[in-house]
């Protein structure tokens, strides 16, 4: 009888204590809004949401690289397709070499191509880009050539106005640009005429294109001269055609071909 009457008493108080402690739970969070609870949450469910939020970090990171590489791969391609249909277009069969090392330092006077004698490129060989000539071969290994490119300030090359035939030399700027400085004191040029290599070029064949007239100054001495801009997009090449070049072969033939008969061929 007294057990079972001080065990009615002992269920009462813990009832009265835990009904005092959840007045006094819920007085508190009206109290904090919330704010103590929902710290505790966080406390727990933390390790939870870091491992979550981690992993949609890397599969973010992850799908932003490849869309990088698919751009990078589109736009190589169109580069390359345009390259190749530059070549398609010319008669003299020509070696697509990829751009494989340029310094900062120099970027404007060399290159590197992935290419070299293994493939049959040899020194003084000729390098064009789309749109235009980009430089020579000064020496080669068995699977690299480097270039110097027509940017360079040392690299000068006879070169003429297309329309007019007025002729002169052209030497680079360390930038897309050249100065070509006349032979004649007033030559017949003005802006957007097109430049191409002349037949006094000892380097590079004659009627390669090489860029188009940006401004002419008359009042220059001891000539006039203009600014160049290049066709060829020097400063972002990424791939070049190497042509063979042979200045000795080349006068021969023009030689051969003055001196035929007309109507005919050269007699043997």
């Amino acid at each position: 009888m007294l057990k079972n009457t001080f065990r009615r008493w002992w269920d009462l108080r813990l009832q009265i204590a835990l009904l005092g402690l959840a007045v006094t739970a819920a007085w508190g969070v009206r109290q904090t809004q919330g704010a103590a609870l929902f710290e505790v949450y966080n406390w727990v469910s933390r390790p939870f949401h870091a491992n979550g939020s981690g992993q949609e970090q890397l599969i973010l990171a992850r799908t932003q690289e490849l869309q990088a590489q698919i751009l990078e791969l589109e736009t190589q391609n169109q580069k390359l397709k345009e390259l190749l249909g530059y070549v398609s277009a010319k008669k003299t069969k020509g070696i697509v070499a990829p751009v494989i090392g340029r310094s900062a330092d120099h970027w404007w006077q060399q290159i590197t191509l992935g290419r070299g004698s293994n493939d049959g490129i040899k020194a003084d060989f000729t390098v064009m880009g789309t749109g235009g000539l980009v430089g020579r071969v000064v020496s080669v290994t068995p699977n690299t050539s480097l270039v110097l490119l027509i940017s360079d300030p040392t690299s000068q090359l006879g070169v003429g106005i297309t329309r007019t035939r007025h002729m002169g030399f052209m030497k680079g700027k360390s930038k897309n640009q050249a100065v070509m400085e006349f032979f004649d004191n007033v030559p017949k040029v003005k802006p957007g005429d097109v430049v191409s290599t002349s037949s006094f070029s000892q380097l590079f064949p004659a009627g390669l294109p090489v860029g188009k007239v940006l401004s002419v100054d008359m009042n220059k001495t001891p000539a006039p001269e203009a600014v160049v801009e290049f066709s060829a997009p020097i400063n972002s090449l990424e791939w070049a055609v190497v042509y063979p070049y042979d200045k000795q072969a080349e006068e021969k033939t023009a030689e051969g071909q003055s001196s035929a008969p007309e109507g005919g061929e050269q007699k043997q």
